[in-house]
């Protein structure tokens, strides 16, 4: 189906940061498959786990136990404020699990009828129904009515708009810590330890999205760790896998204590392979030294994007982001800005609000990201 606006270029491998095309071109892959390959292209030791595992055993339903799933989900629930976790193949999948566990939490407590959620404008939470009704975009909603209800949208950061809006019906607050998709907009620590007061006060559980923040992207394993909060639910993906489908839903055993056998369930998700890979994405991330490490790159790199704004102040208008979820406010069509950039070498990814998203493997050096200032300057020259 014609739902995308491929670029025209075919890869046909891939080595780092690096992206190798049919016709022979090089590109560093300042994009990582919108955040997904976390690690790069052809890790070794992701690639040794896949492999390994595809030798022994690929597939055989969550009507058994699940011996990589058990191991992952034991290392995220001692990495993170969760209890629990429920395997899922997307993004989008384990925040509809997320949002299904806080309707059910409420039902469970005795209190069906808080069943509406709380979200923010601009935000990303994938293309299900649920998501695109949560997230109420008009391209995301046009011609897919009717919505789900129970959804109530208020502005991103405000506040008195979060308190006005919660009601008797009112069961829990969604936000992504950072949105991505809505143009890289960063929730203050302030906004999201009043969040979790709000949340405490009225019996509300906060649900996270940290499907494009987390797995070390801005150099925390999560990035609501930076506010010094923990939510009751979270949405993981992305990064999860480092390019294998895999996403997670993870949650306090009291969140989760109405999700039991029967009230959720998927085919695929957290199967043997997505597991073994999902268990190597942690080894690197969870290596003493290696956040660190995505902290001190990441500094540099938006050190040297200020810069370039300042000598650039036409095409890129502001550098906004954490870590390595970072993203240019662009004076030109931002469209066109991923294009150029393209065609010089480098890739990105559009978002709202005018941005380009700059999203590189958290295994950067210093060398590549001189390699993409260079590309960038020569891309904003042209606009010149």
């Amino acid at each position: 189906m014609p739902t995308y606006a491929r670029a025209d270029v075919v890869f046909e491998r891939g080595e780092g940061p690096y992206l190798y095309a049919t016709d022979g071109r090089r590109f560093l892959d300042f994009a990582a498959g919108v955040a997904v390959n976390a690690l790069g292209h052809a890790h070794p030791h992701l690639i040794k786990a896949l492999t390994e595992q595809a030798n022994k055993l690929w597939h055989t339903s969550n009507l058994f136990r699940v011996a990589g799933q058990e191991s992952l989900a034991t290392r995220l629930t001692q990495a993170t404020f969760a209890d629990t976790v429920f395997f899922t193949n997307s993004g989008a999948e384990a925040w509809e699990c997320g949002a299904k566990l806080v309707r059910k939490y409420h039902y469970e407590n005795g209190n069906p009828h808080k069943n509406r959620i709380i979200t923010f404008e601009q935000a990303f939470h994938g293309r299900t129904l649920g998501a695109i009704s949560a997230a109420k975009q008009e391209k995301l909603i046009k011609g897919f009515a009717p919505l789900l209800d129970g959804f109530d949208l208020v502005p991103f950061g405000d506040l008195d708009a979060v308190r006005n809006a919660i009601t008797e019906e009112t069961g829990g607050i969604c936000i992504e810590p950072i949105q991505g998709e809505g143009g890289i907009r960063v929730a203050s620590v302030e906004f999201l330890c009043a969040l979790r007061e709000l949340c405490d006060q009225h019996g509300l559980l906060l649900f996270l999205d940290e499907i494009q923040s987390g797995m070390g992207r801005t150099g925390k394993l999560f990035a609501h760790e930076w506010a010094g909060i923990t939510p009751d639910v979270m949405a993981v993906a992305k990064g999860i896998g480092g390019g294998f489908p895999l996403g997670a839903c993870l949650a306090t055993e009291k969140a989760a204590s109405g999700m039991t056998a029967g009230t959720h369930g998927s085919t695929y998700g957290g199967n043997p392979l997505a597991t073994a890979v999902g268990n190597a994405v942690l080894d690197v991330v969870l290596e003493p030294g290696f956040l660190d490490g995505v902290q001190r790159i990441s500094d540099v790199f938006q050190g040297r994007l200020r810069d370039l704004a300042g000598q650039f102040p036409a095409v890129f208008k502001e550098v906004r982001g954490q870590g390595l979820l970072l993203g240019l406010v662009c004076g030109p069509t931002n469209g066109d800005v991923v294009a150029k950039a393209r065609a010089n070498g480098l890739l990105t990814v559009p978002a709202g609000d005018n941005v380009v998203r700059v999203l590189p493997p958290l295994t950067i050096t210093e060398a590549h990201v001189e390699e993409a200032i260079g590309i960038l300057a020569q891309t904003a020259r042209e606009f010149a």
